[in-house]
């Protein structure tokens, strides 16, 4: 009995949690047409999230394409099949490293600065101040954040694309010896142009959930230095956790509706 009363009461505190969050998230949309009030917000956070994710994005970009091109080169190699790299690079490259790629810089370099600075307002009572004023701190705080980690996210994207292929390019034509010019044609062979949406519309949706974690969790923070360390470091996990769910579930739903190409 008691065991059951310990996963009664934690179920119930998680999903009063999930609706806390949602409740954040609908409370920053509703006045997202009020651009005005976050509008110099939202220009800070995009250059801010630029500036911390765009040369770690590029350094993780390039050997994880030379990786992608070591591993199916070598074997593609054997089989008498070498300029089918480029596909398998750019398949990957686009369908699903980008887009993961993108979130987790935001969610671990963005948003852990995210929340941090929003938990700190919270123990200093800064959001019970704003709010004293009648400025409501989820627009003026959580709305721009959102808004900027998903269009950095989208903007990231193809960067980690061009780095990763750079560093396939480097394998497969310096290193193996396979011609540009097939190395290229196999690349653009098997992606097509709803892959590069879909890349993008996930880009997007992670970046907001990054954003959107991040922000939930600074501002129920415990009103603590130690408390603000927990969220971050949480903040990190569930958002790892939930971008990699929906990850499942967008390319489920893509493949059903779109089946892979087949050369």
């Amino acid at each position: 009995m008691a065991l059951t009363g310990y996963v009664g009461r934690k179920a119930g505190s998680v999903l009063g949690q999930v609706g806390e969050l949602f409740v954040i998230v609908l409370e920053g949309l509703r006045r997202t047409w009020d651009i005005r009030t976050w509008w110099w917000e939202f220009i800070a956070q995009c250059w801010f999230l630029a500036r911390v994710t765009s040369v770690p994005v590029l350094l993780v970009s390039l050997p994880l394409g030379a990786t992608v091109a070591l591993q199916v080169g070598e074997l593609a190699w054997q089989l008498g099949a070498s300029s089918a790299t480029g596909s398998a690079v750019f398949v990957g490259l686009v369908r699903e490293v980008a887009p993961m790629a993108s979130a987790l810089l935001i969610a671990g370099a963005g948003g852990s600065a995210m929340t941090s600075d929003i938990g700190a307002r919270h123990i200093r009572d800064e959001l019970a101040a704003m709010e004293v004023m009648a400025v409501n701190p989820i627009h003026r705080l959580v709305t721009p954040r959102m808004w900027a980690a998903s269009t950095v996210a989208v903007c990231l994207a193809p960067l980690v694309i061009v780095a990763g292929a750079a560093g396939g390019y480097f394998f497969n034509v310096v290193i193996q010896g396979v011609t540009p010019g097939a190395y290229f044609d196999g690349a653009l062979s098997l992606v097509v142009t709803t892959d590069l949406i879909v890349t993008l519309f996930k880009a997007w949706i992670f970046g907001f959930i990054a954003a959107a974690v991040s922000c939930y969790m600074g501002m129920t923070c415990a009103t603590s230095p130690v408390g603000v360390g927990r969220a971050v470091n949480k903040a990190t996990v569930v958002t790892f956790m939930l971008v990699f769910a929906m990850n499942y579930v967008i390319t489920a739903i893509y493949f059903l509706a779109f089946p892979p190409k087949v050369l």
